[in-house]
């Protein structure tokens, strides 16, 4: 669902930004593999080992927060060129 106030490209915009300039330094490497969502409003943000507490509670702390996330370190979460194809069931 898209949010209400920002799109998607522009959560991605201000995340990479916070990161970038103010949030970086103090996470790495300390935090380097772990997850962090960022509220792109306030620049507060969790770390965790996976997205889902981290982000549960930042959304605790702000309902209608523009949550960004991404792996500490690392330029993307995902390669989805690393899939070897179909995933059996």
């Amino acid at each position: 669902m898209p949010h209400p106030r920002f799109s998607s490209e522009e959560i991605v915009r201000r995340g990479e930004q916070l990161y970038d300039q103010t949030i970086r330094a103090r996470v790495e490497p300390q935090h380097r593999g772990q997850m962090i969502v960022i509220n792109v409003e306030t620049g507060d943000y969790e770390i965790d080992d996976s997205t889902l507490p981290a982000a549960r509670r930042a959304q605790a702390k702000d309902p209608d927060a523009a949550l960004y996330s991404k792996r500490i370190g690392a330029e993307a979460v995902y390669d989805f060129r690393a899939v070897p194809g179909p995933v059996k069931q």
